[in-house]
């Protein structure tokens, strides 16, 4: 029976999908193409029919992961998007969490195809925690600045507290140190002291 259109598209966007979970839990290199696409529900002969290579749909399935996370970010109080990505929770959701912790050493290592979909989502995650501020302005660009830095360093933290064993107590002190010092750093008190300090 013919696939139709619509249905070649749902079944490459499950491929997608399923490709993200996969390679979020076990890494680009953990994931074989015939294992992939057994629990897609399809069999091995049809990944070439949808893509051109396992690099194609590791920059694919990179830009989805990411493209969700900034999605449910979108608007997030800079406090409140700190609580959550430096939680237990998350750090032991690694197959549905954030790509960029995740997968962020393996694309390093990967073709610039890959590379070029975690810097645009890098972008786009930056663009989801900056909503409202103004283009073109001294304020958007010291956003900008704020949110890189907090994001890098949550990035930095959940990596850390990852790669320890998931009974130690030195990951929970990991994911609480680098919370409390970057709510500390996003309070009122924390930026007016540093506006006084500036102006001196």
């Amino acid at each position: 029976m013919k696939v139709t259109k619509a249905q070649a598209q749902a079944n490459r966007a499950r491929v997608v999908e399923t490709a993200s979970n996969l390679f979020r839990e076990r890494g680009y290199d953990g994931v074989g193409v015939a294992d992939l696409m057994a629990a897609a529900g399809f069999t091995h002969g049809g990944f070439y029919k949808q893509f051109r290579s396992k690099a194609d749909l590791m920059a694919e399935s990179a830009a989805c992961g990411i493209a969700k996370t900034a999605e449910m970010t979108t608007g997030v109080n800079m406090s409140e998007f700190v609580r959550l990505y430096l939680s237990r929770d998350h750090r032991d959701s690694r197959s549905t969490g954030c790509t960029l912790a995740a997968l962020g050493g393996d694309a390093a290592r990967q073709p610039e195809s890959v590379r070029t979909a975690f810097a645009a989502g890098i972008e786009k995650q930056l663009a989801a925690l900056n909503v409202g501020c103004k283009v073109d302005s001294v304020e958007a660009g010291r956003a900008r600045a704020r949110s890189l830095d907090i994001l890098a360093h949550a990035v930095g933290a959940l990596v850390m507290s990852r790669a320890c064993p998931d009974d130690s107590p030195l990951a929970d002190e990991i994911l609480s140190v680098c919370r409390d010092t970057i709510l500390a750093l996003l309070s009122p008190s924390s930026a007016t002291g540093t506006r006084a300090r500036t102006s001196r």
